[in-house]
């Protein structure tokens, strides 16, 4: 059976965003179900990996920031995607984030962002779903194994990005600027954020292999679940009745 992939998703543009996350987590070898701000049925429990989707900025409390009357908040999934993401490493649960994604997986680890990451760096400003900007991806990294790449070409649609890194997560990969494009945990179980959004590139091999590792992550897990329940079966078999 595909492993079932929970998608959070924004409520004002899940309808559009969620079936190319679709789109992308099947031709991975998965299956995807949407989770957004209000569901009564995001249950971790019936699920096997996660995908923190982009939108709106994440609310500068959660991190430090500073409070700003000209950017979109969503409270109500700011703690979603913090229960969903909490439960996931309880679960050891495969996470992969996607813009926004990528930067609550970094601020629910203890992680910052830069509010306004183009004041600081010198990268060249994009805002296209376009494959326009070009980043460096760190060698041996999980990012380089699972795009079987060195450098990747992906678009942009953010304003904010990583700052200080979250516990447990390292660099995978960072613009001609030095922004932070990539980030991933440094052992098991499988966590990766991309500042971009490799659902409108699914048409690109590289980006669909970023959810191909994710659906293999997940399946890994599905067997190492079986497995420990056989064993469980076996153990009471021999047992026996008292």
């Amino acid at each position: 059976m595909r492993p079932l992939i929970g998608v959070t998703v924004s409520r004002r543009s899940g309808w559009r965003i969620f079936p190319l996350m679709a789109l992308s987590i099947w031709l991975g070898g998965g299956r995807a179900t949407r989770w957004q701000a209000g569901d009564d049925d995001v249950d971790l429990d019936s699920v096997d990996g996660v995908v923190i989707g982009g939108g709106d900025d994440i609310a500068p409390a959660l991190y430090g920031g500073e409070l700003r009357l000209d950017v979109r908040l969503d409270p109500d999934r700011d703690t979603l995607e913090q229960e969903v993401l909490r439960g996931a490493f309880d679960r050891r649960l495969p996470v992969l984030g996607i813009c926004r994604g990528s930067q609550m997986l970094n601020v629910v680890l203890g992680g910052t962002l830069h509010q306004d990451a183009y004041r600081v760096y010198q990268s060249r400003h994009y805002r296209t779903v376009l494959p326009r900007k070009r980043v460096e991806i760190g060698e041996d990294t999980l990012l380089a194994r699972s795009a079987r790449a060195r450098c990747l070409y992906v678009n942009a649609l953010h304003s904010q990005a990583v700052d200080a890194l979250g516990e447990g997560l390292r660099v995978a990969a960072r613009d001609d600027g030095g922004m932070i494009q990539a980030i991933e945990r440094s052992s098991d179980p499988f966590a990766l954020g991309v500042q971009w959004h490799p659902e409108h590139l699914f048409y690109r091999r590289a980006h669909r292999r970023i959810f191909h590792s994710l659906v293999a992550a997940a399946k890994a897990r599905q067997a190492d679940a079986a497995q420990v329940a056989a064993a469980e079966r076996e153990a009471a078999a021999a047992t026996g009745p008292l």
